[in-house]
């Protein structure tokens, strides 16, 4: 399986601190933003990654990734969205990449505690399809939201004014290689994008989409208040992890 991140857009909600640099290129504490997309990735398995840019700063990322060795990659792909045509519009762009493979998506601003490695293995043995990750959340108006009847999702609403279910739909999608007949189909929204929503509503109207709920926290980090606390999240984590191996080692004497 393929990996995609997408990492276009303006970041208009963090403007002024995206007026000269991407989005995903600001600090998340210790690493850039994109950074943190890219580990979750390799960390499940997936090692063949292609990373959707866009804007005036996009020569930024092949300065600071290179050919992903620092992620123990041998290689990294790179594709550009012109303008702003929405998520599924920049995924579209991977069609000659994913070459009728199944893919993972996420999003550049997606920062996960966990893993997502058992997700993976399990959407490499379903047939055909699509799957996406759930989190249960407070603030679900925010994000689309799953509706659900028994094991299956029945309906995803992007940002309901009253949502009917606490299950965000995070920005972790897996697709087979129809993906690109529904991005084809699609039409655009109100706001002018092609929305990932819609894509995925396409797999459940046909009864091929699965879901997994997402272990750890999750966060974006595209408005200023959820970059701080992608931040101090992980901040956290970090602590955690020295005061581990630093009890590891005392325990070694």
């Amino acid at each position: 399986m393929k990996g995609v991140v997408l990492a276009g857009g303006t970041g208009s909600r963090l403007y002024p601190l995206t007026k000269i640099t991407n989005k995903h290129l600001l600090p998340v504490y210790d690493k850039p933003m994109i950074y943190y997309p890219i580990m979750t990735l390799v960390e499940a398995g997936i090692r063949d990654i292609l990373i959707v840019t866009g804007g005036k700063n996009a020569g930024d990322f092949l300065r600071l990734l290179g050919n992903g060795s620092e992620f123990g990659l041998k290689h990294l792909n790179y594709t550009y969205q012109e303008g702003e045509g929405g998520i599924a519009d920049a995924l579209r762009l991977a069609e000659h990449f994913a070459d009728g493979d199944k893919i993972c998506v996420i999003l550049g601003d997606n920062i996960i505690e966990g893993s997502i490695r058992q997700a993976v293995e399990d959407f490499k043995r379903q047939p055909r399809g699509a799957k996406v990750l759930l989190k249960e959340v407070d603030d679900a108006h925010r994000f689309g939201v799953a509706e659900l009847e028994g094991d299956r999702i029945v309906r995803i609403v992007e940002k309901p004014k009253n949502p009917k279910s606490r299950y965000a739909v995070t920005g972790i999608y897996m697709y087979d290689s129809t993906v690109f007949e529904k991005i084809a189909r699609l039409v655009p929204s109100e706001r002018g994008e092609l929305e990932i929503t819609d894509v995925n509503n396409a797999y459940i109207q046909e009864g091929t989409m699965t879901y997994a709920f997402l272990e750890g926290w999750w966060t974006d980090a595209g408005t200023f208040d959820s970059l701080l606390r992608a931040a101090n999240l992980v901040a956290e984590k970090r602590r955690a992890e020295r005061a581990a191996q630093q009890q590891a080692q005392f325990a070694k004497g």
